[in-house]
């Protein structure tokens, strides 16, 4: 499964991360999606190891780590979307 699935005017090569816990990211996350928890140390340099080619969709649970994930993926020269209304709302659409 792929970006696709969620939104219609990616392409299938697009960067999916779940900026959650590792717990969160467990308990259930959108299927192609990266675990990158933006409040651990060092997700910047994990965030440095995207393709800059490549949009790389951000979400939440909610929608607040990822409007930070966002503005920090966008600092460092990303096409970054952040995908509104977190997991709960990304996974109902499913």
């Amino acid at each position: 499964m792929s970006i696709t699935e969620y939104v219609r005017d990616a392409d299938p090569g697009d960067q999916l991360i779940d900026v959650r816990t590792p717990k969160e990211y467990q308990a259930g996350h959108l299927p192609g999606a990266v675990n990158m928890d933006i409040l651990q140390e060092g997700v910047i340099s994990r965030f440095q190891t995207l393709d800059k080619d490549k949009t790389v969709y951000v979400y939440c649970q909610k929608g607040g780590r990822s409007a930070n994930a966002f503005k920090v993926l966008d600092s460092l020269g990303y096409k970054t979307v952040d995908l509104l209304g977190g997991y709960g709302a990304l996974s109902a659409k499913r």
